[in-house]
């Protein structure tokens, strides 16, 4: 049998809040909330999700994370070729490239990977399991459905928290089999818990670039 990797430690980039909405995610998440940073691309959601879970996956070893998103814009693996670890390896691309940042090891999402440290999952097969001492990211929630959303929260288990991510007008559903985009019904959930913490991210906190930041302004204009 293969023989299981062990992750080694790394040494994670030091991340700052660079505007006031970061600022507040950071707070929050040192507050013991759960989150759901929502609003325009280009604000670094994911990446700081993902920076706020390696923290805390280096502070508490025994813990993990879970990367969990829906397959789009099919919503379906099955035309890909391969298995299924091989279908689900293009939508992780994302993650591998900030790990890469965070980490400066090629290498460190698989490695985290394969020693159990990390586990990605599509939204089709999360029902059935409990998830105990970990960091749920639920990332790209604006293309899920409520239900499926409903499906990974309820999943949640012992010493785990939530950082749902997400922008309402990017959603890949509008018009797609009758599916209505999720995410403003579970931000409306949220916010009666006192569990989560709400963080809208506006034009003003993209720092992608100032190209994305000119182009967000100029379609906000335009709608």
């Amino acid at each position: 049998a293969k023989k299981k990797k062990t992750w080694t430690r790394h040494d994670i980039k030091q991340v700052v809040p660079m505007t006031d909405a970061q600022d507040d995610l950071f707070i929050a998440w040192q507050n013991n909330h759960s989150l759901c940073a929502h609003g325009s691309a280009g604000t670094g959601k994911t990446f700081l999700a993902i920076y706020l879970a390696l923290s805390a996956l280096v502070e508490d070893e025994q813990g993990k994370i879970v990367i969990i998103r829906s397959v789009v814009p099919t919503r379906e693996v099955g035309f890909l070729p391969g298995d299924l670890e091989e279908k689900m390896s293009p939508y992780e691309e994302p993650y591998r490239a900030i790990f890469f940042e965070l980490l400066g090891k090629q290498s460190s999402y698989d490695d985290m990977k394969e020693a159990g440290k990390v586990e990605f999952m599509s939204t089709s097969f999360i029902r059935g399991l409990t998830i105990d001492n970990a960091i749920i990211i639920i990332d790209e929630a604006a293309n899920q459905t409520f239900h499926e959303i409903s499906s990974v929260v309820t999943r949640v288990g012992e010493n785990t928290r939530v950082i749902c991510t997400g922008d309402i007008v990017q959603s890949d559903l509008a018009g797609k089999r009758g599916e209505v985009e999720g995410m403003s019904k579970a931000m409306q959930v949220f916010s009666k818990m006192r569990e989560f913490e709400l963080v809208q991210f506006t034009r003003d906190d993209i720092v992608r670039s100032e190209f994305v930041k000119s182009f967000i302004i100029a379609e906000e204009e335009c709608s």
